[in-house]
Order: C-alpha cells, then sequence, then structure tokens
C-alpha cells in the first residue's frame, strides 16, 4: 500500500517538475498573489481527473490482455528510459525558470481559463498523465490502484502548491541554472529506476 502510493508520487512527481509554461504561469500568479488558490486547485484537480481516467481506461483495456499489458510495461519503460536519459542532458546545461511579477492583472476566470490552456492544450499532458501513469497504475493490483492515484495525484498537489504558495521564497532559487541541474540530475536517476521496476513488473507478471 505505502510502496504503491509512494511509485505514484514519485512517477508523477518525476514528470511534473519541469522548466515548461504551465509551471511558469503557476509561479507568475505566485509572485504576484493573484488568484493563487484557484489556479493550483485547478491543475492539481485536472491532473487527478486525467490520472484518474487513465487508470481505469487502461485497467479496463488491460484487464483481458496480459501480453499488451507486458508490451505497455516495456515502453513505458522504454520512454522512462529515454526521458531519465534527457533529464541527465539536461542536467549538464544551465537552465532557469523565470516567472514574470509584472504586467496587467488577472480576473479570476481569467487566470483560470489560463491554467486550462496550458494544462488542457498541451499534448504532453495526455502523454504523461493518461497513457504513462495510466498504464502504471493499471497494472497494480486492484485493490491499489486507489493508492496509485492518490500517490500521483498528491504529487501534483504538492508541486503546484509549492510552486503558487512558496513563490516569493521559490523564484530566486528557480532562477539558478545550477538548482535545475542538481533536480534534472536526480530525476534522470529516479526515471532509470522506475525503468528498471517496469522492465521487472513485465517479466516476473504472467
Amino acid at each position: 500500500m505505502t510502496t504503491t502510493f509512494i511509485q505514484g508520487l514519485v512517477l508523477s512527481l518525476g514528470l511534473i517538475v519541469a522548466i515548461g509554461a504551465q509551471n511558469a504561469f503557476v509561479l507568475r500568479q505566485g509572485l504576484r498573489r493573484e488568484h493563487v488558490g484557484s489556479v493550483v486547485l485547478f491543475c492539481a484537480v485536472a491532473d487527478a481527473v486525467l490520472i484518474t481516467a487513465g487508470v481505469l481506461g487502461m485497467a479496463q483495456a488491460l484487464g483481458e490482455s496480459p501480453g499488451l499489458a507486458r508490451a505497455l510495461a516495456l515502453a513505458g519503460a522504454v520512454f522512462l528510459a529515454v526521458y531519465g536519459w534527457r533529464a541527465l542532458r539536461r542536467a549538464r546545461l544551465p537552465q532557469q525558470l523565470n516567472a514574470a511579477d509584472g504586467g496587467e492583472g488577472l480576473s479570476r476566470g481569467a487566470a483560470v481559463a489560463q491554467a486550462a490552456a496550458f494544462t488542457l492544450l498541451n499534448p504532453h499532458v495526455y502523454l504523461d498523465t493518461v497513457l504513462l501513469v495510466g498504464s502504471i497504475g493499471a497494472q497494480q493490483p486492484a485493490a491499489l490502484r486507489g493508492w496509485f492515484v492518490a500517490g500521483a495525484s498528491t504529487a501534483s498537489l504538492f508541486w503546484f502548491g509549492l510552486l503558487g504558495f512558496g513563490a516569493r521564497w521559490l523564484a530566486p532559487w528557480f532562477a539558478r541554472p545550477r538548482a535545475w541541474q542538481v533536480l534534472d540530475g536526480l530525476i534522470g536517476i529516479t526515471m532509470w529506476v522506475l525503468a528498471a521496476l517496469l522492465v521487472r513488473h513485465a517479466f516476473t507478471t504472467s
């Protein structure tokens, strides 16, 4: 139970912690202290819904096809291995996450609409949450899938909450290229470990 929760947490956190438009927007709203709760809640709930849909949909699709389950586990392992390699390659290059604190203020509706656009119009969110996280979660025992979803959803809530409500403290840290290099290095190693676990799962599951 705890292991399944942690696996979902670590996988989701490894995928979501990245330099991108959605994270920059949440950080910006946090710096401005403008509708932070609404933006954080939308991003976290959207991830939770997509993850749940992915796990439930994949569980149904894989239920009668162990061969497909094994193929998806191996495909997921390859994806995570490549993702980890890319993270380790990024760790060699200086990067930073900046969010402008200026510009015009947004209404609550406009802020949530922008959060929705950054979240739902990004094709990678469906690859990450629905396909990858969904297929891995669906291969958990039925009684533990809820714990996997809870772990993955907790990672989203934690990360977006940290970005939004801790923005003024975190912004200088995120602007340091060295910090992202260390973080990408840790993400790369974590993704490789998860890939190895997926390969083991593929060949030990009948």
